[in-house]
């Protein structure tokens, strides 16, 4: 049997300030979630997104510590288009998290912006531009 690709994990100093961005950016995470140390969704095509609290890591990694330096991933998010881009990153900086580059026109034909969520992880959002 070949390995496939399931799930993308991450881990959170805070489940509910994590969710509460995630959902801001459309995913659908049900609010109980906010207070359990471990949470996950079920993308489209049924590639997994899992948040887990330090402590849940810690709880059978005892020695676990955060990467130092800055983000080692990112995760990409594809939207309706270069306005969108615009709206979504302004609207997540505007609500208080860390915007890294706002949205500019990538050489390789797309709106792209960076932002990090709570954690410090990347997130990108991107659309493709007109007529590319």
């Amino acid at each position: 049997m070949t390995p496939s690709f399931d799930l993308i994990g991450l881990v959170v100093a805070d489940m509910a300030a994590s969710l509460a961005f995630y959902r801001r950016l459309g995913l659908d995470i049900p609010p109980s979630a906010d207070t359990e140390p471990h949470a996950e969704v079920t993308l489209g095509g049924g590639l997994r997104l899992a948040w887990d609290t330090v402590d849940t890591i810690r709880s059978f990694d005892p020695a676990w510590k955060p990467a130092a330096g800055g983000p080692r991933m990112s995760l990409a998010f594809r939207c309706d288009g270069p306005r969108e881009v615009d709206r979504l990153y302004a609207d997540l900086v505007e609500a208080g998290y860390p915007g890294h580059l706002p949205p500019w026109d990538a050489f390789w034909g797309q709106r792209y912006a960076v932002l990090h969520d709570p954690d410090g992880n990347g997130v990108d959002l991107f659309a493709p531009l007109p007529g590319v």
